[in-house]
């Protein structure tokens, strides 16, 4: 279509049919066919429809931003009483990023630390998972040192809006959380302070229940050392007690099972970074250290390169959908974006808005916006 007639349809689309002569519930159909980049690029009625929450969404980018700082001092001036956080959305279709209503249902979350005065060095972990087409929240810090949230804190791309979940068992922090089978975990980590029962305990929550249901426990408590993912794939969930290339231990929740098993030799060894699953059936892990993204093969107990670079290295969290995997690049510089279905790969980055890191980030559906006129 050339640009007058995309100018013509823009001039003469207020109170006018989504398609000329056909009526509007099958012109919705027919767009529904037409790609996003398409629709967006031709008029604001097709534009507002594309955002509109009944349409078929395309996925988006989520992150949780925190200020950047041009100075350690400036830094530590602040640490104490560190608010500076916020979920936003990048449009891969417009090149935006749209941040999200602030979460208000739970006023806790404004006491929400990255940073302590008392170790700044090292940065507080925020947990977030996706499921279901939702951005959870899960586990953080208070500036006393107290597990910030008793129970999830859930954003839905549809409604725009949060709302908050049933209680947990107990508010943790440094624990694993993770997805499996459609379910939210979490496990070991601790409260106030270490507590051996909080540190072997795991429980799960169906988005569709009202409340959480212990599962097996673990044989310790050694996963309570660090805040880490558990990744759900082929239905178990998969996670190591490090972060990082340190030496660790790994352990496997057979979903079926109800049990905790050992991880295979070959998987623990090679997992030395920040790792993803791909639709709950393919597991990747990024090398931070050489830089190099792999793929797990279950059958020969061994991980596959996909690919080699430098955006991998320091890379601090992961996650994957749709064929597209996204990986927070070295101190929160931005986001390396892998099509993993291409071939080869292909690899691009995505800059965060001025003046933000990213701490972790999620592949989602669009946030709907069916006022939008940009």
């Amino acid at each position: 279509m050339s640009r007058t007639k995309r100018v013509k349809l823009c001039e003469e689309e207020e109170g006018q049919q989504l398609l000329p002569n056909l009526p509007d519930h099958l012109a919705y159909l027919c767009l529904s066919q037409v790609p996003a980049r398409v629709l967006f690029s031709v008029c604001h009625s097709w534009r507002r429809l594309l955002y509109s929450p009944s349409f078929p969404p395309f996925l988006s980018v989520y992150a949780l931003l925190s200020s950047s700082s041009s100075s350690l001092a400036a830094d530590e001036e602040r640490a104490e009483n560190e608010t500076h956080l916020g979920f936003s959305s990048y449009d891969p279709i417009s090149g935006a990023w749209h941040p999200l209503p602030s979460p208000a249902p739970d006023p806790r979350l404004g006491l929400i630390l990255l940073r302590h005065p008392s170790f700044f060095n090292r940065r507080l972990p925020i947990q977030s998972v996706s499921l279901s087409g939702h951005l959870l929240l899960l586990a953080a810090t208070t500036h006393q040192l107290l597990p910030a949230l008793p129970r999830p804190v859930i954003f839905s791309p549809v409604s725009n809006q949060w709302r908050l979940g049933p209680l947990m068992s107990t508010g943790r922090r440094w624990c694993a959380t993770g997805v499996a089978s459609g379910n939210v975990y979490v496990a070991s980590g601790m409260g106030a302070e270490y507590n051996s029962q909080v540190a072997r305990s795991a429980e799960r929550w169906d988005l569709n229940k009202p409340h959480w249901e212990e599962v097996a426990q673990l044989k310790d408590g050694k996963f309570s050392r660090e805040a880490v993912e558990a990744v759900g794939c082929r239905g178990k969930l998969c996670m190591v007690n490090v972060n990082g290339n340190a030496a660790k231990e790994g352990a496997i929740y057979n979903v079926g099972k109800d049990q905790w098993e050992k991880m295979p030799r070959g998987m623990l060894g090679g997992w030395k970074g920040p790792a993803a699953s791909m639709e709950e059936e393919a597991l990747y892990v990024v090398d931070e250290a050489e830089g190099t993204l792999k793929v797990y093969k279950w059958e020969t107990d061994e991980w596959r390169t996909v690919m080699e670079s430098e955006h991998f290295k320091g890379a601090s969290q992961m996650t994957a959908s749709g064929g597209k995997l996204c990986a927070v690049r070295a101190g929160g510089a931005g986001i390396t974006v892998v099509d993993v279905v291409a071939q080869p790969p292909r690899i691009w980055v995505v800059e965060p808005p001025s003046g933000t890191r990213v701490v972790a980030v999620h592949v989602l559906p669009r946030m709907s916006r069916p006022d939008t006129q940009d």
